[in-house]
């Protein structure tokens, strides 16, 4: 018995550390940003030292009746259409990468540059891609496949940036989704493909019978990861577009950013009210994926 107990408090003596970390950057930030989502604070009161003052439900009421609100949080659900792309193509890819070719390792690190590129760096360089002269206008002048009206900033027209942005978005998390779906490719066993092979399995039917199927944990976890980013896209809009033309690339987190931390008002309450809002969304979004794949998973096991 007293064997286990100082077994026990000398295992706690180790996670001591990281939970003391996590509790100062973690879960107390986490607490205390949703307790300010209840209270008025910012502006004058923050300048004078005030304490918080509670409000009730009165941040989330003024959030309902904000058209801007409204539209950041549209803009990033409409975000979300990038993560069935995302994860399609990181998976064909993964699969294409994970065989044992000469050069491929170039290609796999090639694929995932994107990923540790610096956002000024990829801004610099898709401002360049996206502008009246840039590259994308050049190439569809070359193919006459330009727009009424000839070249034209992407970037500036209200009906492309939205678009153009959740590009560099694809851009950017590409690399990431594939390297964790070839990470998954590789801990199929390599007996389950040839019991596969042996019984006549074409590659397709390889694919959807047995990688598939091994992968849904893979998937999952990536689904989830790439629903949460789409939710809470600020960098790449941030330093492209700032939210503009017209508000058209305006998202939630962008509102929570601008109520924070632009202007003169400082409203913390209504900023942390409407981060919590996003992470409602987010965490009804990732229950929706879980029971997605239970659901899928048992159907499978019946069959």
């Amino acid at each position: 018995m007293r064997a286990s107990w100082r077994d026990t408090l000398l295992s706690y003596a180790f996670l001591a550390p990281a939970l003391v970390l996590l509790t100062l950057f973690t879960f107390y930030p986490l607490a205390y940003g949703s307790y300010l989502g209840f209270t008025e604070y910012g502006g004058a009161r923050f300048a004078q030292g005030l304490a918080p003052r509670w409000v009730g439900l009165d941040n989330f009421r003024t959030l309902l009746a904000d058209p801007l609100f409204l539209t950041s949080l549209g803009n990033s659900l409409k975000y979300l259409l990038v993560v069935p792309a995302l994860q399609l193509a990181s998976l064909a890819v993964a699969v294409l990468v994970s065989r044992e070719l000469p050069g491929m390792a170039f290609f796999r690190a090639a694929y995932y540059v994107p990923v540790v590129t610096s956002v000024s760096l990829a801004a610099v360089m898709w401002e360049w891609v996206f502008n009246r002269e840039g590259t994308l206008n050049w190439v569809l002048g070359a193919l006459h496949l330009l727009p009424a009206g000839g070249a034209f900033g992407w970037l500036n027209n209200e009906h492309t940036a939205f678009w153009a942005v959740m590009l560099v978005t694809f851009w950017r998390g590409f690399g990431y989704y594939m390297v964790l779906y070839l990470a998954g490719l590789q801990s199929i066993p390599a007996e389950l493909e040839e019991a596969a092979v042996l019984d006549g399995a074409s590659a397709w039917q390889r694919f959807w019978r047995v990688t598939v199927p091994m992968m849904k944990p893979t998937i999952l976890l990536c689904s989830l990861l790439s629903t949460i980013a789409a939710l809470r896209v600020l960098e790449e809009v941030l330093v492209l577009t700032n939210g503009g033309p017209l508000n058209s690339t305006y998202t939630a987190l962008m509102y929570v950013y601008s109520k924070a931390f632009q202007g003169f008002n400082f409203d913390y309450g209504l900023a942390s009210a409407a981060g919590l809002v996003v992470a409602a969304v987010a965490l009804l979004l990732s229950l929706a994926n879980f029971r997605l794949f239970r659901e899928s998973g048992g159907d499978e096991g019946r069959a």
